[in-house]
């Protein structure tokens, strides 16, 4: 009976030990939580551009400060021949669009840079990748006679694998009419040319 009576104790006293603990348990410690700075992305565009398999271009633009100031670079990559290039420019314009061509058919490929200059003007930088090295073409800009009525808003467009540009300017006949003038780019020697495409 003893026995009985003293492990009964025993556990009673072992119960309470242990409830003792259970509550004197310290709370987890609160996580302090402080925002984080997050710093503004410099890199204002980027764009990858796979030419064919293992060949590849990236183009990032950034700046600080004014949208259309700063700068951009163009990375080349090609894991075929282990050769990567790249080459910096200065920008004057808000980067919208890259894309790459062959115009010239040439079997050098070439990358389209489109630049909203101003805010409705858009303007194109063009890099073809020959050699070894990025050359610079001079994309041509609109004449005085096709900036008759122009007030920005260029779309360019590629059709069949041509490069074209429209813009509406005002009918000179009609001030309320709205003509929309598309043009046609040809690329030979590095040198572009411009037809006007006449509307059916």
């Amino acid at each position: 009976m003893k026995t009985k009576k003293s492990t009964l104790q025993h556990l009673l006293l072992i119960t309470g030990v242990l409830f003792c603990f259970a509550c004197t348990e310290e709370k987890p410690a609160e996580i302090k939580t402080e925002a984080v700075k997050v710093e503004k992305n410099p890199f204002r565009y980027y764009k990858d551009i796979e030419v064919k398999p293992g060949l590849n271009f990236e183009v990032v633009s950034w700046g600080k400060g004014v949208d259309s100031i700063g700068g951009y670079q163009i990375l080349m990559s090609d894991s075929v021949h282990n050769n990567f290039k790249s080459t910096a420019v200065e920008r004057k314009g808000i980067m919208t669009d890259v894309w790459n061509m062959d115009l010239d058919n040439d079997g050098n490929p070439e990358l389209y840079i489109e630049l909203l200059s101003k805010k409705n003007i858009s303007d194109l930088n063009v890099f073809e990748y020959s050699g070894g090295n990025f050359n610079k073409i001079g994309f041509p800009s609109l004449t005085s006679n096709q900036k008759k009525g122009y007030n920005g808003n260029d779309k360019f467009f590629i059709k069949n694998g041509d490069l074209f540009r429209s813009f509406p300017i005002t009918d000179p006949a009609d001030s309320t009419k709205k003509i929309v003038k598309t043009y046609q780019y040809k690329l030979s020697g590095n040198s572009f040319s411009t037809t006007e495409i006449k509307p059916e």
